[in-house]
């Protein structure tokens, strides 16, 4: 007996429709490795259709009222809070995913995500009016900046959606917006519950592959290209956004460091650390990954951290002891088992090292230790269920290890001392610097990175300037 499998379609000017051409792609639920649904393959006519409908819808939306956009964003949220085991079903299915966790961490932050936009709306404001030259007075007007080509990613496909269209459309834009093509389920069906609420134009959704996106990024219509991704990919886009000077928004890849001092309380860090650090099968941009410890307390940790991690569980969606799923997609397992096969002599697998069953993409959580500056696993993104760790002896080196490397997204320091702590923040050259914790993150404060873990923030009022421009109006008192 063959089962039918799903069709999910694009979403544009208010319709669903297929690929024009009808190509599709096969989607796989990495719990079980079997295709489950296909996905349009969209080409350059799917990418017009959808630049013209929200070129097209641009005008109207501009010209909205912010009260206006603001209930509408509260629909949104409310209808997600509605739909709520609709959207985890389908994200469960894109990504394997505890249904548990995806219910409890994910929802209600997309949710009052989307509120807080909701309010950032009604603040779309410029500087008061003031004279600044005689006989003239100058005003400040922030506007939107026009349609918006938008790329999730995979990790987390329905947060990723709402940190990019609930600022774009908060500001006055239209969005044309592309999930990553393992991943697409979830954001289509949010197309659906959007589109029952804005006018048809202003939200589309276009599903394909890397050549679909770069089609979206190099489309005329578009004045901005945001996109979360590789930091391959985000200088793709930083290229071929330049050849006609669109503003371009990047959310990069990380590297976060762990900065552990020998005053810190071991047992609570290694619970903690070993969340941040296997959450989500590591496939987090802030991840705790990349630990540096003191060598006073540097074998004990290193026990202690491979004792959580033998006690960490990765399972199927319906398991409520697991903390985790699977990697996404087969050459994510690829990828993070050959940084394991690829390891040094000096390094040492403290903890996991090895995938999990044959069924699905589960790969076991790994701590590695023994590790020098220079090593490929300490200077490139793992992006899995793997921490490494290292030594330090003194602030200076920690320091030196922390900021050695060309991510700069997020990192953590932990200790008991309140000075040492302000001096790390300080030093530590990364978008966000937690104390004592690692990974939380708030509708209010604002997420993004320096070096190649891109530039432009996601949340927070920040995140929402960054969705418009300024101008300046100056009239004649004579």
């Amino acid at each position: 007996m063959t089962t039918e499998l799903r069709r999910l379609r694009n979403y544009i000017n208010g319709e669903f429709r297929d690929a024009a051409d009808g190509r599709t792609i096969d989607v796989v639920n990495p719990a079980t490795g079997e295709v489950y649904a296909t996905s349009p393959l969209s080409g350059q006519a799917d990418v017009d259709a959808a630049m013209e409908a929200a070129a097209a819808a641009f005008p109207a939306w501009r010209d909205s009222t912010p009260s206006e956009r603001q209930k509408v964003l509260l629909k949104i949220a409310d209808a997600f809070e509605e739909r709520a085991e609709d959207l985890i079903a389908a994200e469960v299915e894109n990504t394997g995913k505890p249904v548990a966790l995806t219910a409890s961490e994910e929802i209600p932050p997309m949710v009052d995500q989307i509120r807080f936009f909701a309010g950032a709306a009604r603040l779309l404001e410029g500087r008061s009016a003031g004279e600044y030259m005689e006989g003239m007075t100058s005003i400040v007007r922030r506007e939107p900046v026009g349609v918006c080509a938008q790329v999730a990613p995979w990790n987390y496909p329905m947060m990723m959606a709402v940190w990019k269209f609930a600022p774009a459309l908060a500001a006055g834009n239209t969005v044309v917006l592309k999930p990553s093509d393992t991943t697409p389920a979830s954001t289509v069906l949010m197309a659906e519950i959007i589109g029952q609420i804005v006018p048809k134009g202003v939200f589309n959704v276009v599903c394909g592959d890397r050549d679909t996106g770069k089609a979206m990024v190099e489309h005329p219509t578009p004045a901005m290209a945001s996109i979360t991704g590789s930091v391959r990919a985000g200088m793709q886009v930083a290229e071929s956004a330049a050849k006609d000077v669109k503003r371009v928004h990047l959310e990069l890849g990380g590297k976060a460091p762990v900065v552990v001092f020998e005053d810190t309380d071991i047992e609570k860090a290694v619970e903690d650390i070993s969340v941040a650090g296997f959450f989500n099968a590591g496939q987090d941009c802030t991840a705790a990954t990349r630990v540096l410890v003191h060598s006073s307390i540097h074998d004990e940790f290193v026990a202690a951290l491979a004792k959580a991690a033998a006690a960490t569980k990765t399972g199927q969606p319906d398991d409520e002891d697991v903390l985790y799923g699977p990697l996404n997609n087969a050459n994510q397992l690829k990828q993070v088992t050959g940084f394991i096969d690829r390891l040094p002599a000096h390094a040492k697998v403290e903890a996991g090292g090895h995938r999990v069953g044959d069924k699905g993409y589960f790969y076991a959580p790994t701590v590695v230790s023994g590790l020098n500056q220079d090593d490929e696993i300490v200077q490139n993104e793992v992006f899995g269920p793997v921490i490494t760790v290292q030594s330090f002896t003194d602030e200076a080196q920690a320091l030196e290890y922390a900021n050695g490397v060309e991510y700069a997204l997020a990192s953590s320091v932990w200790t008991k001392d309140h000075a040492r702590a302000m001096r790390m923040s300080k030093a530590l050259d990364f978008g966000c610097v937690w104390i004592n914790t690692h990974i939380p993150l708030v509708a209010e404060m604002p997420h993004g990175g320096y070096k190649k873990s891109g530039y432009g923030k996601d949340l927070s009022a920040y995140g929402f300037e960054d969705y418009t421009r300024i101008k300046h109006v100056m009239t004649s008192l004579g």
